[in-house]
């Protein structure tokens, strides 16, 4: 595919101008209980390439959980270093997914690994991350920081600040922050907004706190909503109140 520019053909006007999507594996499952749901994975495409097309700047990071997680890999008695590796592969999978996906709604996408698959994916290269942005293209940054031990949530945070994004969405399964565990307490609460040090302090859910501290270093605001709910991730573009602010 040749050079492409998203431009806004709908007027519509968003609150951020260039962010980044952190969606986990396990939201690609749908209702399946492994592996990608092409319904699903069709869903989310069609909702971020609304948003390319209306011109909005959208970097992607996918975990690999819907395939294998490193702590899976302890179990079986697999080295944790070999078990990251793999988990590592497991989202450059899901980003060629999601790749696949986004093109056939007409968004050009790149995907950018951590690690050396030339074959598959272009090598991560900061400056030519933020070109590929600036020329329209969905950028989606496949395996995680290309270390053993660092989760998506910290590849999401390293990349976010080194492409200059101006928020974090986080795309889960519930509706944001909550006080405790909300499938497994139906009295939890939930937070609109909740500031960095009381994530860090109370332990919560939201990124792990290497990821959570970079955020708060670097000033970066994390929206924590449900992707599932369709339309959602426009709504809170446009500047609606969904889901849980950390700022």
């Amino acid at each position: 595919m040749g050079d492409f520019m998203n431009s806004s053909t709908s007027g519509q006007s968003y609150k951020f101008k260039r962010v980044l999507l952190k969606i986990s594996g396990e939201m690609l499952m749908g209702d399946t209980e492994y592996g990608l749901n092409p319904p699903t994975i069709r869903s989310i495409c069609e909702e971020i390439g609304e948003l390319a097309a209306d011109g909005l700047q959208l970097g992607i990071v996918v975990g690999g959980g819907n395939i294998f997680r490193g702590a899976m890999g302890e179990k079986l008695g697999i080295d944790r270093v070999v078990g990251d590796n793999m988990g590592m592969l497991a989202t450059v999978i899901n980003s060629l997914a999601l790749q696949a996906g986004l093109e056939t709604t007409g968004i050009y996408t790149r995907v950018m690994t951590a690690v050396n698959i030339d074959r598959f994916a272009e090598p991560y290269i900061r400056r030519r991350a933020i070109r590929h942005l600036e020329k329209g293209r969905v950028v989606i940054l496949a395996a995680g920081t290309g270390n053993p031990y660092f989760s998506t949530d910290t590849a999401a945070a390293l990349r976010a600040v080194e492409i200059k994004a101006e928020a974090i969405l986080k795309g889960t399964k519930v509706d944001g922050v909550f006080d405790s565990d909300p499938v497994v307490n139906p009295n939890a609460v939930k937070f609109d907004s909740i500031p960095f040090m009381d994530v860090l302090t109370k332990n919560l859910r939201v990124m792990d706190s290497t990821a959570t501290s970079l955020c708060m270093e670097n000033n970066i605001p994390i929206i924590v909503f449900n992707l599932h709910n369709e339309g959602n991730l426009k709504r809170i573009l446009q500047g609606e109140k969904i889901g849980t602010l950390v700022n």
